[in-house]
This record gives C-alpha cells, sequence and structure tokens, in this order.
C-alpha cells in the first residue's frame, strides 16, 4: 500500500505558480492567467468541500466547466482556461504524487475557426495623420501606435523592451518572445528616426525627474510616462483603444488587432508566409496560415467590389 503526502489544493497552486514562472519560464502573463484559472478551479472545489488534491475527480472538473459555460464563457475562452487546468494536473502528477490523470477523462471544447480581426490600411494610416497631444505622453502615443503597426509585436513584448533592445544603426530591434525565444524584427528609416527622437525627449524627461527625485530609482524601460513610470500592458490597450475604435469598424480594437494588421497586409502585399512566421515569433507554421485566409477573403472583397464582371449575374 502506497501512502501519499496530504496534499492541499491551495499549496499545489502555489508551487504551480512558482514552476511555471521560474522553471518553465512562462511569460508573466500566461503564468497569470493559469494561476488566475487554478484558483477559480480552487473556489468551485471550496464551495463543495473539497480543499485536498486527492478529492478531485473528473466529474468535478466537468461540472465547474459546465458551470463556467453557463457564466457566458465562449468556446474559445473555454479551450484556453481547459489548457490551463490540463497544465495543473500534470504538474500534479509529475511533482505532487498525484496518479490519476484526470484530463484523459475530459473531452475538450472544440475551438471555433475565427478568422483574425484587422485594421483595413485607411484604418491604419490614420496613425500617422492623428493629432496627438503636443507633450512627452502624446510622443509616447505616437510611438506606440506606430511600433505595433510596423512591428506586429504583442503589448507584452512591447512593453518589455529596452533602450538596448534597439540597434538603431543597424535598424532592428530584438524581441523577447513566448517561452523567453528571441527574434529580431527589421525597423524602417522613419521608424528608426521616431525612436531616436524619442529617446533624447525619454533622456530629457528623466534628466528632469531625477533633478526633482534624486534618490527616485527610475525604470528601465524603452516606454515611460511623464510621471516616469514605464508604461504597462494596460496601458498599451488603452492608447489603441483610445485612438482607433474612433477610426475603426473592426469588430475588436485591441494591441493584438494591430499584430493580426500587420501580417495581413504583409501577406496583401506579397511577403512570403515563412518570413511573417519568423517576425511574428510563431513556433509553428499552422498559427501563421490562418493569415492566408484573411488573404483570400480580401481578395474575394477587392474582386467583389472592382471587377466589372463581379456584379452580373
Amino acid at each position: 500500500m502506497r501512502i501519499f503526502a496530504i496534499v492541499k489544493v491551495t499549496e499545489a497552486i502555489e508551487h504551480f505558480a512558482n514552476y511555471v514562472s521560474n522553471e518553465r519560464r512562462m511569460a508573466a502573463g500566461t503564468t497569470k492567467y493559469y494561476v488566475g484559472v487554478t484558483n477559480s478551479f480552487a473556489s468551485y472545489l471550496q464551495l463543495h468541500g473539497i480543499d485536498e488534491v486527492e478529492g478531485i475527480t473528473a466529474a468535478m472538473v466537468r461540472d465547474w466547466q459546465l458551470e463556467q459555460t453557463l457564466k457566458g464563457q465562449r468556446p474559445g475562452t473555454m479551450v484556453k482556461k481547459m489548457a490551463a487546468l490540463r497544465a495543473w494536473f500534470k504538474y500534479l502528477r509529475m511533482y505532487e504524487g498525484f496518479e490519476r490523470d484526470i484530463m484523459a477523462k475530459i473531452t475538450p471544447p472544440k475551438r471555433p475557426k475565427r478568422l483574425p480581426v484587422y485594421f483595413r490600411e485607411k484604418e491604419a494610416e490614420t496613425i500617422y495623420s492623428s493629432q496627438f497631444p503636443d507633450t512627452f505622453d502624446g510622443e509616447t502615443e505616437r510611438l506606440v501606435l506606430r511600433m505595433l503597426y510596423e512591428t506586429g509585436l504583442r503589448r507584452s513584448e512591447l512593453a518589455s523592451l529596452t533602450p538596448g533592445s534597439i540597434d538603431l544603426q543597424a535598424r532592428y530591434i530584438k524581441v523577447r518572445g513566448k517561452g523567453n525565444k528571441d527574434r529580431v524584427v527589421p525597423i524602417e528609416l522613419e521608424l528608426a528616426n521616431n525612436i531616436s527622437r524619442y529617446l533624447t525627449l525619454r533622456e530629457e524627461m528623466m534628466t528632469q525627474i531625477h533633478a526633482l527625485q534624486p534618490d527616485r530609482e527610475l525604470p528601465a524601460k524603452l516606454l515611460i510616462t511623464s510621471k516616469g513610470k514605464a508604461v504597462t500592458g494596460d496601458v498599451i490597450y488603452a492608447i489603441v483603444e483610445r485612438y482607433m475604435h474612433p477610426v475603426s469598424n473592426a469588430d475588436r480594437t485591441s494591441p493584438h488587432v494591430f499584430r493580426h494588421t500587420f501580417a495581413t497586409h504583409m501577406l496583401n502585399e506579397g511577403a512570403d508566409i515563412s518570413a511573417i512566421k519568423e517576425l511574428l515569433g510563431h513556433s509553428s507554421l499552422a498559427s501563421t496560415e490562418i493569415y492566408t485566409h484573411v488573404s483570400r477573403e480580401y481578395l474575394k472583397e477587392t474582386y467583389k467590389h472592382a471587377h466589372p464582371r463581379a456584379h452580373k449575374k
């Protein structure tokens, strides 16, 4: 007869958080999401009197899954939530002595096939004609939008950049993406000049703040606010929403829509899909191929509006 140590659910989640962050070295956003999902499941377990890992059953996972769905969670969201739980149970089997493969008995939800949302070229071009405040924060907002559109970076990647990430002479950005994988993204001359100008303004701003608060530790990130704080992913989201929502008919206006836009516009202009894969930092070409479907839809729409025979019956 084997004897197992009693493992509390809350302790197992704490250990899991440390594991995915420090050993798996997952991105901070992914770690936060995975831990949030497992904490949500733990709350469900607590309501049903379960506080030890050994008390968990497949039926409980199914009931929680159903509860989340009835609360209005979309299929795509449930795919991600179940992936987080699957990772937790895998961790439990590997490190906490939990022998049952509970998730093998769970039917994963099907992810709906949706084409990526992207900005039309005229919509994206508005960031070059928009009136930004004549302030340091206005310059930050301008650079955020241009970098998102011209590099295809994720908002977490953009927020993580430091001045040392950018080689203005060689005109490229070194980006650390998902799974701590590094990639190089080229930038064109105008954007390089914009970044150079911003770095000068940034240095002036940092000098002013340091003069007023000499003991204050200032952020090392590229993008900062006039108050000397690092620009976060949430701030980047708010900037995109503020400038793109009034001018776009897209279903969503978020930093990730700019990432879809970057890929779609490049593909429409004839870029090789393998090159786009490398620029986006996708580990698999399958993740990038979704943009070929978007491009086909673009071609169909162009034909429908432009070809003289398109309206013939």
